[in-house]
């Protein structure tokens, strides 16, 4: 009697396994519905050779935005420590603990062309040393260099001396 309990379980366990899984012709009908779609948006976007216009396309030209008001800025109370006088918007691209270590990447930067310089900022009790590539007396000129800067200095940001 266990014996054709047994049996019959195994026998129902199979057919429930068996009666999940998804049949091939519903893949099947799927697959050629999106591909008679697909068709269907192709044919209608194909035109004639014979009904081909001669159309006269202006080039469209984007003028880059000068609008700055959204760039975020850190108002800091910053120490000189080394190099180019700082002007009152800064780019800062490094920020470290280790002074050593931010005037060699100054002197890097120095050699690349960029009035950088170091300065010295108290947060939460902890000295950084900023690293700042250029500085300049507006906003919008700081914004504009830090965004060609983001692409060599990842995180990039303006600092505004207080």
């Amino acid at each position: 009697m266990k014996k054709i309990l047994l049996m019959c379980a195994a026998v129902c366990a199979v057919f429930m396994m068996s009666s999940c899984k998804s049949k091939e012709s519903a893949y099947k009908k799927a697959y050629e519905k999106a591909k008679a779609q697909q068709t269907e948006q192709t044919v209608t976007t194909t035109t004639p050779v014979q009904q081909v216009t001669t159309q006269t396309v202006t080039p469209v030209t984007t003028t880059p935005v000068n609008d700055y008001s959204n760039v975020s800025v850190r108002n800091e109370t910053v120490a000189f420590v080394e190099g180019s006088p700082l002007k009152q918007y800064g780019v800062v691209v490094a920020s470290v603990t280790i002074k050593s270590n931010g005037v060699a990447l100054m002197q890097k930067l120095a050699g690349q062309g960029y009035n950088s310089c170091v300065v010295q900022a108290q947060v939460n009790g902890q000295t950084f040393y900023r690293v700042v590539a250029c500085s300049f007396d507006t906003k919008p000129e700081a914004a504009q260099r830090r965004s060609q800067l983001e692409g060599q200095y990842p995180g990039a940001w303006l600092l505004y001396k207080k």
